[in-house]
């Protein structure tokens, strides 16, 4: 994927996202909709779901400035600080924790500071994509399952990601009036 799909991509589901969510009525911002991956009692709503996608995305700038650095871990999650192989169950328990602690973290925020805080994300991805060159978008990003695995892949993954999130509101019930 080259500089201009990437950024094309991210721009268009952004756009996406911000038409569906100020188009819920308030009441609906805060339904507790889908179990958490961690602790199935705690409910994730819309806002949950979105403000999540800043988490995200912020953790894929992590990796990538920590692989054009030089680190030989940079994604963080196959392995751990010893070296040994984590299994899936593992990377999960660790995924699902941190997103959970984002989730409560931000419970609370209005669709404004939201919206701000997913802006946030998507400013400082759109600063990294300019940083980067064309020959470090197509490397292979190590340890990346998301998209191709390379760097321009995972941070195209970010557009996708909205949207999956978007289905599994949908599928719980959210009347996105579609």
């Amino acid at each position: 994927m080259n500089r201009i799909d990437i950024e094309t991509k991210l721009n268009e589901s952004r756009t996406w996202l911000l038409e569906h969510v100020k188009n819920l009525p308030e009441r609906d911002l805060h339904d507790p909709l889908t179990p958490s991956e961690h602790d199935p009692s705690n409910k994730w709503s819309p806002l949950d779901h979105v403000a999540h996608l800043a988490l995200i995305e912020g953790n894929f700038q992590q990796m990538i400035r920590r692989f054009i650095s030089g680190e030989k871990n940079p994604v963080g999650l196959l392995e751990g600080e010893n070296g040994q192989k984590r299994t899936r169950e593992e990377i999960m328990a660790i995924v699902n924790a941190s997103t959970e602690k984002f989730q409560r973290e931000h419970h609370a925020d209005s669709l404004s500071q939201v919206v701000a805080l997913t802006a946030q994300a998507r400013a400082e991805t759109l600063i990294l994509l300019s940083e980067l060159s064309d020959e470090q978008l197509e490397q292979v990003l190590p340890g990346a399952p998301w998209a191709d695995g390379t760097v321009g892949g995972v941070l195209g993954a970010n557009a996708d990601h909205a949207r999956m999130h978007w289905k599994w509101l949908v599928e719980a019930g959210l009347n996105d009036g579609d």
